[in-house]
């Protein structure tokens, strides 16, 4: 899961006046997939779907109170789920969509609201969200995303919330309870893979990532030496389970007994034969694992170039006949 939140510039997500900018780009894709015929997702917050991008506007521009004119009045996010984390949201776009949107009201808004220290919920966020089904620069089968349009101030008008912050959780001073992002995206993503029960590898976590761009040497070859540990885990698992698989099969399939010949048994001899098979198969499956494996021979004489060849016996040489 990729949620990032893009820098204020003096375009897109100039952030200091109006969001008329900001919302218009949130619905440049709905044109081309009308004109298609593929259905559109309208804007959405917290309760309601389909709002229309006129009540968006006037809802965010007027969420301002005691702000500067060069003050931020809105901040935009970006959530972005894995082509593999898309596959089990659904089958569809439109199931995507709706699983999309449930995940940014249970579990994204909740922990947004919760990590600036404030006592928010959910219903304090004044949001407002936009599910995109196309990304231009990328060649992935799958690149559904949420475009997010979040105010500055809470839902009442009275609190500054501001998501690019770099204090946390701090207790003194002008600036109260602060944002951390590192704690917001770890909870996002922990959220995600309890909601829809993922399993998630170590590479696809945040700390991974996180870890191998930004982290120092000494944490990157740790982490790394954790990928190797995990790597291991699969060969481990499937060495044990021919363990198994060859005590089980010893002492049952190797003499059959007479009753299975008797093809008026339950169990008839193509049956039984089958399992020997089977069996037979298990043991040649394990005896390629551990092949890899130094034999007893081996350890003793681990070059083969010290062995001494073998004397090859002279040919006796025929007698000459005298005569």
């Amino acid at each position: 899961m990729n949620i990032d939140f893009p820098p204020p510039s003096k375009g897109t997500y100039n952030n200091a006046g109006g969001c008329r900018q900001l919302a218009n780009y949130m619905e440049h894709e709905d044109l081309e997939r009308m004109e298609k015929g593929i259905y559109t997702e309208g804007f959405f917050n917290l309760t309601e779907d389909n709002l229309y991008k006129a009540d968006v506007i006037e809802a965010i521009d007027t969420n301002i109170g005691q702000l500067l004119k060069t003050d931020a009045k809105f901040y935009a996010i970006h959530v972005s789920p894995s082509e593999k984390e898309l596959k089990i949201m659904g089958n569809t776009e439109q199931e995507q969509a709706e699983v999309m949107k449930r995940y940014i009201r249970e579990i994204f808004i909740p922990e947004y609201a919760k990590n600036f220290n404030k006592g928010l919920s959910a219903e304090d966020i004044k949001f407002y969200g936009k599910i995109h089904f196309d990304r231009n620069r990328s060649d992935n089968e799958l690149n559904m995303h949420c475009h997010l349009i979040v105010s500055r101030k809470d839902l009442s008008n009275k609190k500054k919330l501001s998501p690019l912050t770099n204090h946390k959780n701090t207790k003194k001073g002008a600036i109260k309870g602060g944002f951390d992002r590192t704690n917001l995206f770890q909870q996002a993503e922990a959220g995600f893979d309890k909601l829809f029960d993922y399993q998630r590898n170590l590479q696809e976590t945040f700390v991974y990532c996180n870890t191998m761009k930004n982290g120092s040497i000494k944490d990157k070859l740790q982490m790394q030496e954790q990928e190797l540990k995990q790597s291991r885990k699969p060969l481990v698992s499937e060495i044990e389970n021919s363990k198994k698989q060859e005590s089980a099969n010893v002492g049952t399939d190797i003499q059959p007994n007479a009753q299975t010949f008797d093809q008026s048994n339950d169990q008839p001899a193509s049956q039984s034969i089958n399992q020997t098979s089977n069996s037979i198969s298990g043991q040649n499956a394990l005896s390629s694992l551990f092949s890899i494996l130094p034999t007893a021979a081996d350890v003793s004489n681990p070059n083969p170039e010290d062995k001494q060849p073998l004397r090859k016996q002279k040919k006796k040489k025929k007698g000459r006949r005298i005569g």
